[in-house]
């Protein structure tokens, strides 16, 4: 165990965490405005800068997957586990110029409120309960990167590792809430890359050459090794399966998830929004980059590719990096696990404290009850993906499961928005996708199906179903007109 780094990435996430929170209690005090707002608490006051906002999209949706996520999946497949980080760029372009400034200008809190003003209660309160729980679903393996993390650090075993992640995940977010994770962002983002382009740089000095070209020839002569896994292009199958899988999965579901989205609700205004996409997609594209070459260089020397596909990457970096740069850098990586971990927690809090609690529950509830009660359920919930992340499983995998489940709410919200809404026609939509998402994992349904269509991952099977039934539905069925039009909604000058 190394307790030099773990003592020092501790105390760096502390005085970050804690140092922020002290500075925005202070600032908020000497503003007047101490009692601040469940609004304030959820959305910043939606008063984010260019700064502050560019971060946070960034590392909201950088998180375990893209980090040990990443790591796991070079040691499988090789250099097209890219395709992931990929995704996320197309994703953070496509929501930073579409839907992020559709829900900043219809002034919701969360992305069910905008569905039950064009759809009705029903298809909200059903959106609700899946979104809450498929961000959740994301909460429990960030809690799984963060263990693996730790576990580096300090020899634990994952289960005990995750506890310490968790807490640090908490303490993140619980003070202030979105403010505090924009200003913990700033200085995490910062450090992140510094930390990352280093130890790069550090570790290629350290490998056989002296550089990664060794990886050509010790990565297909490793032991379960291809040619096929220096390609980004990958092969065939793992192109169309995996690659345009995951673009469809992040793309559709990212995009429209109230864990991005209540980043975009919390920005100053929509030119604040289409600014910080020339910052965050690269931010977090370039990330994947760095995270492919570690991982491949992991599973190409067999003293660390011994210890499997999701500790090998960070058992390696911790051996290999002098101690203050090992603590810099699993700090910045353990950084940005924290930031998700943060957002999914708050996310999940919020739709459940904002259209379950209040819409359904009490709703009278003050604004510093609601404040109050999200505070509570980022804790109750964070609790809870702790102890479900102990299964483990491979984190991918499990994303891909995750985000189908909301791929069919970004075409209800697209046709909702633009074409024509019909109650009945969307509910249809979600029922049998998300019916079929669940046969899809767990029946032999695509066994049985054989062939290309048995081989398509499950955000394939919720697109082309929810597609299809939302175009003839509408083709079909009288409507309203799209809500843009129908209220008279236009973009912010």
């Amino acid at each position: 165990m190394q307790y030099g780094v773990i003592i020092a990435v501790v105390i760096y996430e502390l005085a970050v965490i804690l140092g922020c929170a002290a500075f925005l209690k202070v600032k908020e005090k000497k503003a007047a405005v101490a009692g601040a707002s469940e609004a304030d608490f959820a959305l910043g006051g939606r008063n984010m800068g260019v700064l502050t906002l560019a971060p946070t999209i960034a590392l909201t949706v950088l998180g375990s997957a893209h980090i040990t996520g990443v790591f796991e999946m070079s040691y499988g497949m090789g250099a097209i586990a890219i395709w992931f980080s990929l995704a996320h760029v197309i994703m953070i372009v496509v929501a930073c110029f579409g839907t992020g400034l559709w829900v900043r200008r219809l002034g919701v809190t969360t992305v069910p409120q905008a569905i039950k003003d064009m759809y009705g209660p029903g298809v909200a309160i059903a959106i609700s309960c899946v979104m809450a729980g498929q961000v959740w679903g994301v909460l429990t393996l960030e809690c799984q990167g963060l263990g693996i993390v730790v576990s580096s650090l300090t020899g634990w075993s994952i289960e005990k590792a995750v506890i310490l992640g968790g807490v640090l995940g908490i303490l993140y977010v619980v003070f202030a809430g979105m403010k505090q994770v924009g200003a913990v962002n700033v200085i995490n983002a910062t450090v992140m890359y510094i930390g990352l382009i280093i130890a790069t740089i550090f570790v290629a000095a350290k490998m056989p050459g002296g550089d990664f070209d060794f990886i050509k020839e010790a990565l297909p002569s490793s032991e379960g090794g291809a040619d096929f896994m220096l390609s980004i292009f990958g092969n065939a199958d793992l192109m169309i399966t995996f690659a345009v899988g995951n673009i469809i999965a992040v793309t559709f579901c990212q995009s429209i998830s109230q864990m991005l989205m209540q980043t975009m609700m919390s920005a100053k205004n929509e030119k604040t929004i289409k600014k910080s996409v020339w910052i965050a997609a690269p931010l977090n594209g370039m990330f994947g980059v760095f995270a492919v070459i570690l991982g491949l260089a992991a599973r190409s020397i067999p003293e660390y590719a011994e210890y499997g596909a999701k500790l090998a990457a960070t058992n390696m970096l911790v051996d290999l990096l002098p101690m203050w740069l090992a603590a810099l850098l699993l700090a910045a990586l353990l950084a940005a696990i924290l930031s998700t971990f943060a957002m999914t927690s708050l996310t999940t809090a919020t739709i459940w404290v904002h259209d379950i609690y209040k819409g359904y529950i009490n709703p009278d509830a003050s604004e510093k009850k609601l404040a109050n009660m999200t505070r509570v359920m980022i804790v109750v919930f964070a609790i809870a993906a702790l102890c479900i992340s102990i299964a483990l499983p491979t984190i991918l995998d499990a994303i891909n499961w995750v985000f189908a489940w909301i791929v069919p709410v970004f075409f209800i919200v697209v046709f909702g928005l633009f074409w024509k809404r019909n109650s009945k026609v969307a509910g249809t939509a979600l029922a049998v996708s998300w019916i079929l998402n669940v046969f899809w994992s767990l029946t032999p349904l695509p066994v049985a199906i054989g062939g290309i269509i048995g081989g398509l991952t499950n955000p394939y099977v919720t697109l082309i179903v929810s597609v299809v039934i939302l175009v003839i539905g509408n083709l079909t069925c009288k409507g309203e007109p799209g809500y843009f039009k129908a209220k008279g909604i236009v973009p912010e000058d």
